[in-house]
């Protein structure tokens, strides 16, 4: 029949957008976390086995209280994250379950019990860690888009600074570690400033080099393959240098000093993709670090332990002469030669000999003696993998303020682990930071709590499915016409 129409509505033959059907990952998340759990039980009870001949009395204890505040972390992420990273608070809770098992072995320990370096510093690194969640919490809770965190870019620098600088306040800082003020002490309660000042840090500089990063991208000229920026934009990376120099000199803080300049760094090259900021940045990190060498003994005595550590430890051993740092240094490096491959077995090592900050600037050298170079490696590959994910989670990230953000708390935890370990292993000179999650110290392990879940916040908002756009009603209306 000619001119006859056959009409369709086009609910057949036309798909709206939806929301992409990805999958939340928190089932797997839980899953990962039983095991993020049950491996330091396990390990707690190695311990046990091996100092004591029996199953340590607090296992139960032990083990209910991190299931317990790995669940809440959990459950607090299933309700306010749902499409975060699923790895990222497992490798986290896995850190802080096997740093609170060594503390607890070297609690054990007669020699640092008698020097009051042991003692009950496994229950206050529990009470961290639940203050850590708690932070943790509060940031997926109250943190609803990353991108708030933009509007206080410059109150971001100011705090920073702020918390930088309290330690140098007559009466409020204190010298704890052997000549670096890095503390501030109020009553019988100690913190460490600048963990938190990273993280504060990372905001100003995401928010900053997200508005002149197409000046500071700009070239005047070109040198040996090199791009060389114009004069005029060198200032905020001098402006940064000549702060961590500050730091350098004031708090003889050689690890702060490095990991600010180091994050900086690494979110200029990220935002400009210019190669010549890396090396300017290396140029002038291992100037100021020469130039500051060059008169501040605390440094100088760190340089030295590095370049000869067993001259500095027979030193450190002579009658009248001083020599604490080397005399770490070469207990740290005899403990990883003593573990070997396979180590001597959790328990069995002999890493208190060295002694002050055993359980947390040199805790690394515990697992170096007792895991071996295959659990150090284990270790390490775990912090690659939180590293690992938090770039992945920038790459994913659909603002440039969270992208940023993402690759500067990313930044900030691989150099952290970088100069701790390098320190340790007498790959670099001691810094005097404590490695993340593993060692003893509230601060570290709260501002790291706080940082893992600004990454899980990013996370979310990149991984969150885009919202279905609404049917429009001329949609259901239209008809498809078909010619006889």
């Amino acid at each position: 029949m000619s001119g006859t129409s056959a009409t369709n509505t086009s609910t057949h033959h036309t798909s709206t957008i939806g929301a992409i059907g990805a999958p939340s990952r928190r089932n797997t998340e839980l899953a990962l976390l039983v095991f993020a759990v049950l491996i330091p039980v396990f390990a707690y009870a190695n311990v046990g086995l091996a100092i004591n001949d029996q199953v340590p009395a607090g296992l139960l204890s032990y083990g209910l209280g991190l299931g317990l505040l790995a669940g809440v972390a959990h459950l607090v992420v299933r309700k306010f994250a749902p499409y975060a990273d699923p790895l990222m608070l497992p490798l986290a809770t896995l850190l802080n379950g096997l740093g609170l098992v060594a503390i607890w072995r070297l609690d054990q320990s007669k020699l640092l019990q008698s020097i009051g370096q042991a003692g009950g510093k496994a229950t206050n690194q529990l009470i961290y860690t639940a203050m850590g969640i708690a932070l943790f919490a509060v940031v997926l809770i109250f943190l609803k888009d990353h991108r708030t965190l933009q509007r206080y870019t410059y109150i971001s620098m100011a705090g920073a600074l702020v918390l930088l600088l309290l330690p140098l306040v007559p009466g409020l800082g204190a010298e704890l570690t052997y000549g670096a003020k890095i503390w501030i002490q109020v009553g019988s309660f100690t913190i460490q400033p600048g963990e938190f000042a990273k993280i504060v840090l990372a905001v100003f500089f995401a928010g900053y080099l997200m508005v002149k990063r197409d000046a500071l991208a700009l070239a005047s000229r070109r040198f040996m393959g090199l791009y060389l920026p114009r004069g005029r934009d060198l200032g905020p990376i001098i402006v940064v240098w000549m702060i961590s120099i500050l730091i350098l000199v004031f708090e003889t803080d050689l690890g702060t000093s490095l990991l600010f300049f180091g994050m900086f760094v690494i979110m200029l090259y990220v935002a400009t993709e210019r190669t010549s900021w890396i090396v300017f940045g290396l140029l002038m990190s291992g100037a100021g670090a020469v130039g500051v060498a060059s008169f501040e003994p605390h440094v100088q005595t760190r340089v030295q332990a590095w370049l000869n550590p067993m001259h500095e430890y027979t030193l450190s051993r002579t009658p009248g002469a001083t020599g604490v740092h080397s005399e770490q240094a070469m207990q740290a490096l005899w403990a990883f030669g003593s573990g070997g491959t396979l180590g001597t077995g959790w328990g069995q090592g002999h890493s208190e000999l060295i002694r002050f900050a055993a359980n947390s600037d040199f805790i690394f050298a515990t697992f170096g003696e007792e895991l071996g170079l295959a659990g150090v490696m284990a270790i390490l590959l775990i912090y690659g993998l939180v590293v690992e994910r938090g770039v992945r989670t920038a790459l994913a990230a659909r603002d440039p303020f969270g992208k940023l953000l993402a690759v500067g708390l990313s930044g900030a935890f691989a150099l952290q682990v970088f100069v701790v370990a390098g320190g340790v292993m007498g790959l670099i000179p001691l810094t005097g930071m404590t490695m993340p999650f593993l060692a003893y110290g509230g601060s570290s392990v709260i501002a790291n709590w706080a940082l893992i879940g600004i990454l899980i916040r990013i996370s979310d908002t990149a991984r969150r499915p885009a919202p279905a756009p609404a049917p429009s009603p001329d949609a259901e209306m239209t008809q498809v016409v078909r010619p006889s």
